[in-house]
């Protein structure tokens, strides 16, 4: 397995962190029959609570653009410096953006973000 392939592997894992964070602040702030139930009445969170779920959110729009390029890169066969370190960039990029959100640090999660950001433009460069 490549580095590039491998790292798609943990990006779904950090993926399954950010359900599962969210889940626990759903639960504590509106108790576990509100989030085991159909969830009908819409509770905002509020909060940290609030920041996971929006950092979550934002991974979602993110996630779908690395998984892509990670994939296209491997089907045209092209692993390099760029692909390695463009998806190193966008994992731990994505990996610090979760407490920096939900510690509500405002410049450096930008940061972050456009760091994940320019990872995924690596791994397309190596396309070209």
């Amino acid at each position: 397995m490549t580095t590039e392939l491998a790292l798609l592997a943990w990006a779904v894992v950090l993926g399954l962190v950010h359900v599962m964070a969210t889940g626990h602040f759903t639960t504590r702030q509106h108790g576990l029959a509100y989030n085991m139930g159909p969830r009908d009445e819409q509770k905002p969170l509020t909060g940290v609570g609030a920041r996971v779920q929006r950092a979550f959110a934002n991974y979602m729009q993110t996630f779908p653009f690395f998984a892509a390029a990670v994939l296209a890169a491997h089907a045209a066969g092209r692993h390099g410096w760029l692909t390695v370190v463009g998806a190193h960039l966008y994992f731990w990029a994505r990996v610090a953006y979760v407490p920096l959100y939900a510690a509500g640090v405002p410049v450096v999660r930008t940061a972050a973000f456009g760091a994940s950001a320019l990872g995924i433009v690596m791994i397309l460069a190596a396309l070209t």
